[in-house]
């Protein structure tokens, strides 16, 4: 009797519990989608600008056939594309869906990387404040959103910023200002047609298996546009002058941006990112003017700083403003208070952080002085 009682205790024991695994904090998804994304901008810049490899489209092609050997790979050796077994993809849908987004994906690559040939790093980023507003303009006209005065004086702000950023320009280009526009409106049709056609289907999916289903269409309408546009011209020999490995490390980290931006979603919020690609703009334009020693001026980073306040309350609104300014003062608050009580040891979230800005500024030296000093080879040589 005894010993099956003993035993009836010992069955309802709970199990013991696995240690919890240690997350990655939010900081070094933060970190990495900003360094992804400005390291594949300035590292297209300086393939097409200082290494010579002068053909946009055909680099944009290369991109996108990487992209679609990579994905398949990834769909078949990890769980990174698990989330396309909650879409039901059917031929109705794929000529419906990926291909004219698919077609609109391959035409905003395509401007976003031609125009390199003709702007600043610095002044593409200011540029590109106003895609919100190709955004809501697109979608208005779609009828997804209804026009409102509040809008629409938000838009003329961040329109009138973006305005006198490109007045004040030095080397101003037309053909350059109208590629940038182009891939802005291309992009925003892209995200208004997603939004339309795929809630219609009750289809979700995310950057990475978004780009599983439109690089193969992508890639096939950039051969044809690359054949058109840039074959004629096309001397095998830059293919050598650019270095292959330095090819492959580009298509690589272009492909790593689309990996950074999978993991930062799935463990931030929308507010988060938003605030994020702030960010990331105005270090870009900051790391550009280093690198490239691009003159702005004051009328400049006035029409820019106008477009950005503009930018931010349109994307966040005054009620996330005053709560993400109230946060970060009851965080630094509590941070005086824990610096008060023990100053030999900073918190870990501090430490974390510290850390991963650390990392990212050794890397980014690093490839800024590789790119600095095969720019001051190319000007000695000449």
């Amino acid at each position: 009797m005894a010993d099956n009682l003993d035993h009836d205790l010992e069955a309802e024991k709970p199990p013991p519990q696995q240690p919890a695994k240690r997350a990655l904090h939010p900081l070094f998804f933060i970190g990495s989608w900003i360094f992804f994304s400005n390291l594949t901008i300035l590292f297209n810049k300086w393939l097409i600008d200082t290494r010579g490899f002068r053909y946009p489209v055909i680099l944009t092609c290369w991109h996108l056939v990487f992209a679609t050997l990579a994905t398949q790979i990834l769909a078949r050796t990890t769980k990174l594309l698990d989330g396309r077994n909650n879409v039901k993809m059917t031929g109705r849908l794929y000529l419906r869906a990926i291909v004219p987004i698919g077609l609109l994906y391959s035409a905003s690559l395509v401007c976003s990387n031609v125009v390199y040939l003709y702007l600043s790093v610095a002044f593409i980023q200011m540029l590109k404040a106003a895609a919100p507003v190709a955004v809501l303009f697109v979608a208005w006209a779609w009828g997804v959103e209804s026009p409102s005065m509040k809008k629409l004086l938000n838009i003329l702000l961040i329109v009138f910023g973006v305005g006198l950023a490109s007045f004040g320009e030095i080397d101003f280009s037309l053909a350059g200002f109208l590629f940038q526009l182009g891939g802005i409106i291309f992009e925003a049709m892209r995200l208004v047609l997603i939004q339309v056609l795929l809630s219609e289907d009750g289809q979700k999916m995310d950057p990475l298996v978004s780009l599983y289903y439109y690089a193969p269409v992508c890639a096939a309408m950039n051969i044809i546009i690359a054949v058109v546009s840039e074959a004629g011209s096309f001397n095998p020999a830059d293919l050598a002058k650019a270095g292959y490995g330095i090819l492959v490390l580009n298509a690589m980290v272009a492909f790593m941006l689309n990996v950074s931006s999978v993991f930062l979603i799935g463990q931030t919020s929308s507010l988060v990112m938003t605030l994020t690609g702030i960010l990331k703009n105005i270090l870009l334009v900051i790391v550009a003017v280093l690198i490239w020693h691009t003159s702005i001026t004051s009328l400049q980073l006035l029409g820019y700083a106008i477009a950005l306040a503009g930018l931010v309350y349109y994307s966040v609104g005054w009620d996330q403003i005053v709560a993400v300014a109230t946060g970060l003062w009851v965080y630094l608050k509590g941070f005086r208070e824990i610096s008060a009580l023990d100053e030999s040891r900073l918190p870990l979230a501090v430490r974390r952080a510290l850390f991963t800005a650390l990392g990212m500024l050794v890397v980014v030296a690093l490839v800024a002085g590789f790119m600095w000093q095969d720019n001051k080879v190319d000007v000695q040589a000449v």
